[in-house]
């Protein structure tokens, strides 16, 4: 009988200790956009952090408008998924011609994708435009129907596409908000950030001796310090639109006005304003390990697959971090377990969290025979 009552109270004390409540953390709550940035002449602007996603300033930054050249990005993109950068394009007759920008492709003539991308995103070129999309889709509806799917994957609903270089037609709009948000997706891609950030480039014009000279229209690229590129655009409808990129510190700012009349100057001004008042914070990694119970170690380090990293107001309050764990874990886990996480707080508002792995793995303990596990039980 005394045995039986010690089993039953540790049975008890087991499942309150499996029961003890974690730390209580606050619920997310929204950045409110702050009041006091630079006023923009554009119908349409966004001020994004391209690491996060986060708006850091707009003015009717979901209002669906044409967005003219700056259609090209999603261009460039879907074109880089789909086509290796050496793969030679026998240029159509229907890319020949294009109204507006070009680099005056002729038909039958041999040239590089990598050759069209610098032309497109450089030059602007209408024609690069359309040689890309057939070489992609085989027809223009066919190409946008992909750049309209890779819009869907990448949550721009407000974002329509019915050609590939952003001449004014019905039914193809963007927002300043996803435009933004599709130019940070596009900078993560390596090719595409190589390209917008180069301000010349020359290739040589097959079976000529003739040598084709593009130069960035983007003038940020030589003016403002931590530009990396991106894109410039005008049509009648659309009126002057432009995607700027700069870096600095870690922070990368995206800015995007549509119809501005006075872009180079705003887009300066809301750089200027991002930089000033946001930095980028990686918060130093506590050192943690956890106990391990019936393994072949006594405890297992723990890692962040990821460096906890966050845009934060230079002005701000407490950072502050809840960790949240077992209080132990049984043998037999891989290397790479997600057993935990850490939760950030600015001001008491939840700003991420990173999940907790652990750095190695652990076998389970070779199992006892009854007679030693009832051994232990009473001996310990």
């Amino acid at each position: 009988m005394p045995r039986l009552c010690r089993c039953l109270a540790l049975l008890l004390l087991l499942a309150i200790f499996f029961a003890l409540p974690t730390a209580a953390a606050p619920t997310d709550a929204p950045t409110a956009l702050p009041t006091d940035a630079p006023k923009s002449s554009a119908r349409a602007m966004a001020l994004l952090d391209a690491h996060s996603g986060t708006l850091l300033a707009a003015q009717n930054a979901t209002q669906r408008l044409p967005m003219a050249s700056t259609t090209k990005i999603m261009t460039a993109l879907v074109a880089i998924e789909h086509l290796p950068l050496d793969r030679i394009v026998t240029v159509p007759q229907a890319a020949v011609g294009i109204e507006g920008s070009s680099i005056y492709l002729y038909a039958g003539e041999q040239i590089t994708v990598q050759t069209l991308l610098y032309g497109l995103l450089l030059s602007s070129a209408n024609d690069a435009a359309v040689a890309l999309a057939l070489e992609v889709g085989g027809s223009i509806p066919a190409f946008a129907a992909k750049m309209n799917e890779k819009a869907h994957t990448l949550g721009l609903f407000d974002t329509h596409f019915c050609n590939p270089n952003g001449l004014h037609e019905e039914g193809h709009y963007t927002t300043a908000k996803d435009l933004a948000r599709l130019t940070a997706a596009a900078l993560s891609n390596d090719v595409f950030a190589e390209i917008v950030s180069t301000r010349r480039y020359t290739a040589p014009q097959n079976g000529t001796d003739a040598t084709r000279l593009f130069l960035n229209h983007n003038r940020l690229l030589r003016t403002y310090e931590g530009a990396i590129g991106v894109k410039t655009g005008f049509t009648k409808a659309a009126g002057r639109c432009l995607v700027s990129a700069a870096t600095r510190e870690g922070l990368t700012l995206v800015c995007v006005t549509l119809s501005c009349p006075d872009d180079w100057r705003d887009h300066t001004a809301l750089l200027d304003f991002g930089f000033s008042r946001y930095e980028r914070v990686t918060p130093a990694l506590p050192a943690l390990t956890l106990p391990v119970v019936a393994g072949d170690v006594s405890q297992v380090a723990l890692c962040a697959p990821v460096a906890p990293s966050f845009t934060l107001p230079r002005q701000r309050g407490d950072l502050r971090c809840v960790l949240e764990l077992p209080r132990f874990l049984y043998g037999g886990f891989a290397k790479g377990k997600t057993v935990g996480k850490l939760i950030y707080y600015l001001d008491g508002m939840k700003i991420g969290e990173i999940p907790l792995c652990t750095a190695t793995a652990s076998a389970p303990e070779k199992p006892l025979g009854f007679w030693a596990r009832w051994k232990r039980f009473f001996q310990g």
